[in-house]
């Protein structure tokens, strides 16, 4: 691998270290996320809330793992990405918030573990989850794809769970697929796959579905096929096809 002449002399080994979905990119793949993730460290602003000390390790590790959504894209998918402000742990803040039940609102303050405001607003990120993620695969959990898919998600404007598509036919098989699924899950009857926090709205319903395409890929393909083949169509990526090929003993 190259040297990069804007990232940290050892970014290689953090990345190796930190970052598990690195080892499952052939040789050109590492190449491009390495330059996605250069761009974002390089370009977006970075700040450490509560005495945070933002290291080289948190910033590559954040940065590749965000650059994961756009390895088959272009940055300009995260250009409503402005600033990533880094918290120690999980944090709260005030303000009034939709719940997973249909038409109830949460008043005080909620712990997070992550939050994309809105437009250009800031991504904020728990460090210990977002190091939890990037190390440890299959949960189905990530807190950084989740936020940054947000992002994604208001690039148009809107935060519906319906991102910028190629054309008319990718957004009606898209809004046909994404409607159903997220009507499953309102009923409680979309399985166990997905966290049940997708039902909240449509835009989290996308950043949910979003963690699970690429942290548990070949689960989803199986379970639920139509959703992984949207997924796949926006993203222009098959994760599946990464990952290492089961075995049964």
């Amino acid at each position: 691998m190259s040297r990069r002449k804007h990232l940290p002399d050892d970014w290689e080994e953090i990345v190796r270290r930190c970052l598990a979905y690195w080892h499952l990119l052939d040789p050109h793949e590492q190449e491009r996320l390495a330059e996605l993730g250069e761009h974002l460290v390089v370009n977006k602003r970075w700040e450490a809330a509560n005495g945070f000390e933002l290291t080289d390790e948190v910033v590559v590790t954040i940065a590749m793992q965000a650059a994961v959504l756009i390895l088959g894209l272009d940055i300009d998918y995260f250009g409503k990405v402005t600033s990533i402000i880094v918290h120690p742990t999980t944090f709260a803040i005030p303000g009034t918030r939709a719940t997973a039940i249909r038409g109830m609102v949460d008043s005080g303050s909620l712990p997070l573990l992550g939050e994309a405001h809105h437009d250009r607003g800031p991504i904020l990120l728990a460090w210990d989850q977002a190091r939890r993620g990037a190390r440890h695969r299959g949960r189905g959990h990530n807190v950084v794809l989740h936020e940054f898919a947000h992002k994604m998600d208001m690039l148009d404007g809107v935060v519906d769970g319906t991102p910028l598509m190629p054309n008319q036919t990718a957004l009606d098989r898209w809004i046909e697929v994404c409607a159903a699924e997220f009507e499953l899950m309102r009923r409680g009857e979309a399985g166990s796959l997905l966290d049940d926090y997708g039902a909240t709205d449509p835009g989290e319903f996308f950043a949910v579905a979003t963690e699970v395409f690429f942290d548990r890929p070949v689960d989803l393909r199986e379970t639920k096929p139509q959703l992984y083949e949207v997924l796949g169509g926006y993203y222009r990526q098959d994760p599946a096809a990464r990952e290492p090929v089961r075995t049964i003993s």
